[in-house]
């Protein structure tokens, strides 16, 4: 199985892909050994103003539902897109354990999407990077995701459910996944942040301001260990949301450092079931 299915569509409007459609093989998935991911994609070359970016999306197996796949968004971390669509064991940051959240949210009956961040990937999401975590809307990731809904609700990313969506991410990726509550309000329906805390908090620095009577439930998971995100940033934005009522699960692996849990697949799949 190749890893990855190219196909460019170049829009000419300010967001999205244009008046075309997205296809892609029903029959392609991921190939999942004790050691190796890799899941086939479509890849789309995705207009925000002057730039692009490339979009990476793939369906489930099978018929859509009448109203079209329920879809999850995953944000890569800092310096790496590779991991949401493939991974080995031993790969840094628990690479290989994105990669099998992936096939399993496609087993599961989710299509996935993955857009990658500036510099076809090599960089790191806008959300807690100034100016733009305080002018979110000035933002070349704004835009990006801008287009990217538009284009979902306009059915251009195949047979997608606007209604039932949902976003998960590690450490920036996780950041930008909080975003997504912020910025973007009633459009996701639960949230899985790895490794991160608050849209706007970075690292060790964290404050979490009110938060939006509408923001999604989150489901948490964490390394204990974890000394570049401390688990007291994410302790802070969970208990925040605790005291606002907000649904949320923490699931924490003591020994765990900056990387994704082993256990992600099973919780983020069910997370996501849940809500």
């Amino acid at each position: 199985m190749h890893p990855v299915t190219a196909l460019l569509l170049l829009g000419g409007c300010a967001f999205g892909v244009g008046a075309q459609t997205l296809d892609v093989d029903p029959d392609a998935r991921c190939e999942v050994s004790d050691d190796h991911v890799s899941c086939e994609h479509a890849t789309i070359l995705f207009r925000a103003g002057l730039a692009a970016r490339e979009v990476h999306v793939q369906h489930p197996v099978g018929e859509a539902p009448a109203a079209g796949w329920p879809a999850a968004i995953l944000f890569q971390g800092s310096l790496d897109a590779r991991g949401v669509w493939e991974g080995d064991d031993g790969d840094a940051f628990g690479g290989f354990h994105q990669a099998r959240v992936t096939a399993a949210l496609l087993d599961a009956g989710f299509a996935v999407i993955a857009p990658e961040a500036r510099y076809d990937g090599a960089y790191f999401w806008d959300t807690n990077v100034l100016p733009w975590s305080f002018a979110w809307g000035a933002s070349a990731d704004h835009r990006l995701i801008l287009g990217l809904l538009a284009a979902l609700d306009a059915g251009e990313l195949g047979p997608l459910d606007p209604d039932r969506l949902y976003a998960g991410g590690i450490s920036s990726g996780g950041y930008m996944t909080s975003r997504m509550a912020v910025a973007y309000p009633g459009r996701f329906r639960a949230l899985a942040i790895q490794s991160a805390s608050y849209a706007t908090c970075a690292g060790p620095l964290c404050v979490v301001p009110e938060l939006p009577e509408d923001h999604p439930p989150v489901l948490f998971l964490h390394g204990g260990a974890d000394a570049i995100v401390p688990i007291g940033t994410m302790d802070t934005y969970a208990d925040a949301l605790e005291e606002d009522g907000i649904p949320t699960e923490r699931v924490v692996e003591d020994t765990a450092g900056h990387a994704w849990l082993e256990v992600a697949p099973e919780e983020v799949v069910g997370w996501f079931e849940a809500w």
